[in-house]
């Protein structure tokens, strides 16, 4: 056994301890499988064994699920949901030949207990879990589009009763120590110096222990079935909330429902067997393998550093200044303090930099509130900011940010002033979300280290940051731009040059599908409803609203300055941008845009806008808008695949995920066209081209790989 040293001592409890080599923390590899099965023989059938202990032989972790890059593969080499079922028997089999061995068997749990990790807990007759808050439990697989396999949809109701289970398992939790305890995912929480003795003790204490699922009599708590007190409540309403929150696009949570139902209702093996054959069907779907792969896989893979060029000596921030103290250069010197790098924050006067600090306090006292922060750590944190008008104090940073107006004159005087005191190894970045980094870093008297790093707003929340490389942007400029993304604990992607980059491009290609539909005389709430359905976090309307509709002018004034061409013009959406302007709807800022914002209520849809365009008397189907919104975005991001100003599938979906709020169960806009079949996708774009106009045309490169089947993520290994 070479993922497990298990070992008796002379009272007869076996200490088996997982430690999985080369992996940082436990997961459900192969070999743990194979290795946990043999376990379970040895204490079932040796006679000097009286019961076990198992634990973890990593510092702070016993088991953190399964190895997602074994999953994440199914559906890609066509694994069917019987192959898959036959797979997950097996490990479903062992985890019930452990409950089932006669002999008591204990869970010293020191550390993070999820997903198959926690499933082990489950099968054991007593857990103990470490009182330490960095240790929780839980069964997270809905959020990957699964559901547990390994017994938890059966095992925790009827631990802790159908009501307290299945918020749970529909939202994927994790639990801290002193709640699992109060609701019983844990029989005990005790210091970790008393962790395995605690465990030890039971085990000595009770040789006759058994699942109380195994007791000729049991009931699940608080009963189960269609005559349960809450069947109404956790599965009649709950079917509908959660068809209501995911409108039919993510399956797990249905499957979950129907699993639990079922299950609950019948003996705990063939209940097992009702879960593997619903793990199995959500495996070899296409919606788990996109949210797997892009939200967990690839954005791990990215912030590792999967695009960092090799060879480079990390180079931390240690100073950073931020130019520019509004809404976004504040949460990006929030952001640097929070993670310990002291700030210049700078503006056009000290009243003004001071006002982008307290925004910082602000976000800070937030976090006090609701218990994140101690006071200490608050002050610790705002005292990391300095607030300035002078640029002589950006002299010893290390990076520089600038956050100013999407203008290339303020830009451009903002460049010169900060090099004017920055040492000869500074980085300089511009937080620019459409103006080419290349034409800003003619400004500089060093464009080899000059970089674009477009944050998101609200940067507190946002995870993504779009890291892009100018033509003559050096390799280490890069390498310590990603240095600094990582230091901030988010998650970025790297593009190439373009007007817009990557992001806005896809961004913009969704809003002016909206406001070309408004001025169409589609209805306004069946654009902003098809939105949601599909999966968007929010309407197009709503969302320009939010990024307000002089930006959108300033951004087109620009390109049109430029000289660019008439495709980064956003034609078809300029008139409805140049109206709203006109009349001074310029979004939420200005309190009235698409949307209406009283003080009183909730924004509502504007009435007035059936005046600007009337409604149609006949309106599309919610599927045809859906699809227009979806297949807009996702020919964008094709564009910039062609184009090379996105040079990886995983960035272009980890990016449309993280930073535009695409839907997450396609996996991102490639993911959307391969879940589709490239084919089934450019016929879709045609009949929408030749409906709504020539930006849905697919480019000869797309249809050549289409015809050819050539997909954008790499194929798996067979």
């Amino acid at each position: 056994m070479n993922t497990i040293d298990f070992e008796v001592d002379a009272e007869g409890v076996a200490r088996v301890s997982i430690n999985v080599p080369d992996r940082p923390m436990n997961v459900f590899v192969p070999d743990l499988v194979a290795d946990l099965a043999e376990v379970v023989q040895r204490v079932r059938q040796q006679g000097g064994i009286r019961g076990a202990v198992i634990t973890s032989g990593k510092r702070g972790g016993f088991v953190a699920g399964a190895d997602l890059k074994d999953f994440v593969t199914a559906y890609d080499r066509n694994v069917t949901a019987e192959m898959a079922r036959d797979s997950v028997l097996q490990a479903s089999k062992i985890l019930r030949d452990l409950e089932t061995c006669g002999k008591p068997v204990a869970a010293a749990i020191n550390g993070v207990a999820l997903g198959g990790g926690y499933e082990l807990c489950l099968a054991c007759h007593y857990r103990v879990l470490v009182d330490d808050p960095r240790a929780v439990v839980g069964l997270p697989e809905v959020t990957v589009g699964l559901l547990p396999g390994g017994g938890g949809t059966q095992r925790l109701p009827r631990l802790i009763g159908i009501e307290r289970a299945l918020p749970l398992l529909l939202e994927g939790r994790h639990v801290k120590p002193a709640e699992a305890l109060r609701i019983g995912m844990v029989d005990a929480i005790v210091p970790a110096d008393q962790l395995y003795a605690t465990a030890r003790a039971w085990v000595l204490a009770n040789p006759g222990a058994c699942q109380p699922w195994d007791v000729k009599g049991f009931r699940v708590p608080g009963g189960a079935g269609p005559l349960a007190p809450h069947a109404m409540t956790t599965f009649g309403v709950g079917v509908a909330a959660s068809h209501g929150r995911h409108s039919g696009n993510y399956p797990a949570p249905a499957a979950i429902l129907s699993c639990v139902y079922e299950g609950t209702q019948l003996p705990i093996d063939a209940a097992l067997r009702v879960e593997v054959n619903y793990f199995a069907t959500l495996l070899s779907g296409p919606v788990a393998r996109n949210l797997m792969r892009t939200l967990f896989v690839n954005k791990l893979a990215a912030e590792k550093g999967a695009a960092r060029p090799a060879g480079i000596p990390p180079k931390p921030v240690c100073k950073l200044g931020v130019v520019g103290a509004g809404m976004m250069g504040s949460g990006i010197a929030h952001a640097a303090a929070v993670a310990g790098i002291e700030v210049v924050l700078i503006d056009v006067d000290l009243a003004a930099a001071e006002k982008g600090k307290a925004r910082c306090t602000g976000l800070l006292a937030r976090e006090v509130t609701k218990g994140r922060l101690t006071d200490v750590s608050a002050e610790e944190i705002a005292a990391r900011v300095r607030a300035t008008d002078a640029f002589a104090l950006l002299d010893g940073c290390d990076l520089v940010v600038e956050a100013v107006f999407e203008q290339r004159e303020v830009k451009a005087d903002v460049i010169r002033k900060a090099e004017a005191v920055l040492s000869p190894s500074a980085v300089f970045a511009s937080n620019t979300s459409t103006l080419p980094i290349t034409g800003l870093a003619s400004e500089s008297a060093r464009p080899a280290q000059f970089i674009g790093i477009h944050f998101f707003s609200p940067v507190d929340r946002m995870p993504l940051v779009e890291v892009i490389v100018g033509k003559e942007t050096a390799p280490a400029t890069l390498a310590h731009a990603l240095d600094f993304v990582r230091q901030l604990r988010k998650t970025p992607i790297v593009v190439n040059d373009s007007p817009g980059f990557y992001t806005s491009r896809v961004f913009c290609a969704y809003i002016d599908e909206g406001m070309a539909m408004l001025a169409e005389g589609i209805a306004p709430a069946l654009i902003e409803n098809a939105a949601k359905q599909a999966g968007m976090s929010t309407g197009p309307l709503a969302v320009t609203d939010e990024v307000s509709l002089d930006l959108q002018k300033r951004v087109i004034d620009q390109a049109v300055a430029d000289g660019l061409p008439a495709s980064s013009l956003r034609q078809h959406a300029q008139p409805v941008i140049e109206k709203f302007n006109t009349l001074g709807r310029l979004g939420r800022k200005a309190g009235k845009g698409f949307y209406s914002y009283p003080d009183d209520s909730r924004k509502r849809l504007w009435t007035g806008l059936s005046d600007l365009y009337p409604v149609q008397v006949v309106q599309p189907s919610v599927e045809d808008v859906r699809s227009r919104l979806l297949c807009i975005q996702a020919l964008e991001a094709a564009r910039c695949l062609e184009e090379g100003v996105v040079t990886s599938a995983a960035d272009a979906d980890v990016g449309a995920v993280l930073g535009i709020g695409f839907p997450s169960w396609t996996g991102g806009t490639l993911s959307l066209i391969e879940t589709m079949g490239l084919e089934a996708f450019v016929a879709e774009c045609d009949r929408l081209a030749d409906r709504h106009g020539a930006r849905f045309r697919p480019s000869g490169w797309l249809r050549r790989r289409a015809g050819a089947n050539d997909r954008f993520h790499p194929r798996p290994v067979q």
